[in-house]
């Protein structure tokens, strides 16, 4: 008996029966997606929890950062040559080069590594002398989020900077208005960074004094610091200032990924996985976290300032980097949350009571 084939419409109502499937279940697998995506990053982020704890088991306390000061004899890997960096701003680009020196071999050269010494390396590179510590791989997944398309490609091919249709920020020159454009990001000494940035940022009182303002938001770009006092930075920071580690934030994502359209931390409904100092995960809204607070407005600037002023900024992208929920040139103003925590590590970003964290 011959066997009968699939008629055209049998055919068509199998397709259709498989389309309204697909339309069902497409949401929820996607969802389900980023559900698994957001335990990755959390995972990440518990695992850089564990190694920061041990940093401070095994350096008297304290909270992870640079440790190279300005005025002290160093040695370059390159040529076996002593210099003294002039500032501990200097200091930490130094070692950064050092770390990567050693990271990835990049020593000599039209690769070689350069110390970036346009940027201040603790606002996005703090995580490399944890990584360090860790004898880790400077450009591991661990420091990028699973959804963070532009980091693991740049991670898995971190000469990219150097072809002509590379997808490095401000690689192949600025962008329309509507960017950042400070001229210093197309420097060859930052753009060979980005494969080893991460998607999650250190809070800056983890480096900085809480009761004075070395370093200030600048008010036209939440991706830059301006310095309003001497370069001390070696302020080497213990866990034990840390007043309430369950409700204090250490590390977060830069952008939550996971939930809709990528989204800056600072918006009120994003809802960034955050390490906290206590080792747990938090993925509260930003919104429920307390108000970030100006530091101009600490004890020590009191004669000039007297009252706790609200920080809010516009989120301005980089190039490549996710846009404002609205698009270009979006004009709300953003709570800054906990970047800017009022009362620096002695303050609460979240209720330890409500907070979620696991």
């Amino acid at each position: 008996m011959k066997s009968r084939g699939f008629s055209l419409v049998e055919l068509v109502s199998v397709l259709a029966v498989v389309a309204s499937v697909g339309a069902v279940l497409g949401p929820s697998v996607g969802q389900m997606r980023g559900q698994m995506r957001g335990l990755s990053s959390e995972g990440n982020l518990a695992t850089i929890g564990q190694a920061s704890g041990m940093y401070a088991l095994d350096n008297e306390g304290r909270i992870f950062t640079f440790t190279w000061k300005g005025g002290e004899t160093y040695t370059n890997l390159r040529n076996g040559k002593s210099f003294v960096p002039q500032s501990d701003g200097d200091a930490a680009s130094y070692q950064v080069r050092d770390i990567l020196y050693r990271g990835t071999g990049r020593v000599d050269g039209a690769t070689r590594i350069s110390a970036p010494l346009s940027r201040l390396m603790h606002r996005r590179f703090s995580h490399l002398v944890l990584s360090d510590y860790m004898n880790g791989d400077p450009s591991s997944h661990i420091w990028a989020d699973p959804s963070d398309g532009s980091l693991l490609g740049w991670q898995s091919n971190p000469l990219e900077f150097l072809t002509e249709d590379n997808t490095i920020p401000y690689g192949d020159g600025f962008p329309s208005d509507g960017y950042d454009l400070d001229s210093d990001w197309a420097d060859f000494s930052i753009r060979q960074l980005w494969a080893f940035s991460s998607s999650y940022q250190v809070v800056p009182r983890a480096w900085l004094f809480d009761d004075r303002a070395t370093y200030v938001p600048f008010e036209d770009t939440p991706h830059l610091y301006r310095r309003v006092m001497n370069d001390n930075l070696f302020s080497q920071r213990y866990f034990s200032e840390v007043v309430h580690p369950s409700g204090k934030v250490l590390m977060h994502e830069e952008f939550d990924r996971d939930h809709g359209p990528e989204a800056f931390f600072a918006y009120d409904h994003a809802q960034p996985a955050k390490l906290m100092f206590d080792g747990s995960i938090n993925t509260m809204a930003s919104g429920f976290s307390r108000s970030a607070v100006s530091p101009l407005t600490t004890p020590f600037f009191q004669k000039e300032y007297f009252h706790l002023q609200e920080w809010r900024q516009v989120y301005i992208p980089l190039d490549r980097f996710p846009l404002p929920l609205s698009g270009l040139f979006e004009d709300e103003e953003l709570n800054m949350r906990y970047r800017w925590t009022a009362g620096g590590l002695r303050g609460t970003d979240y209720n330890p009571l409500l907070s979620g964290s696991r």
